[in-house]
């Protein structure tokens, strides 16, 4: 037996908006320490495929942006390289700089804190 382990261990879990969630992955957690399958994610974090590729697309967004790239570099190496290369005027007006900038907005978003309604299910 490990004796730096404590002989009763606990979960703690705020009594708030988010206990059912907190109560489901507290459950496959006890399950994997006993040994056993976790078990499927509970429903609220299961992503779709349209989700767990916006969020990985919101991801790479964030990490060219945080490296100095603009929206055009964005749009380049994530949405369309074709439009990235537009002239000026024509740019300026594209759906490509406005998905390029909504990228960008909303990666800021969720790395300032918009992770969490992700951990909340939402």
């Amino acid at each position: 037996m490990n004796e730096g382990a404590p002989r009763h261990p606990a979960i703690i879990l705020p009594l708030d908006a988010s206990l059912e969630i907190r109560l489901e992955s507290a459950s496959r957690f006890v399950r994997l320490l006993q040994g056993g399958a976790a078990g499927p994610l509970p429903r609220a974090l299961q992503l779709t495929a349209q989700r767990r590729g916006r969020l990985i697309l919101l991801l790479h967004a964030l990490d060219f942006r945080l490296g100095g790239a603009g929206p055009r570099d964005i749009a380049a190496a994530l949405i369309d390289a074709e439009d990235a290369a537009l002239p000026a005027l024509e740019w300026k007006s594209s759906a490509t700089r406005r998905k390029a900038n909504r990228l960008i907005h909303d990666s800021i978003a969720l790395m300032n804190g918009g992770y969490k309604r992700l951990l909340r299910g939402g």
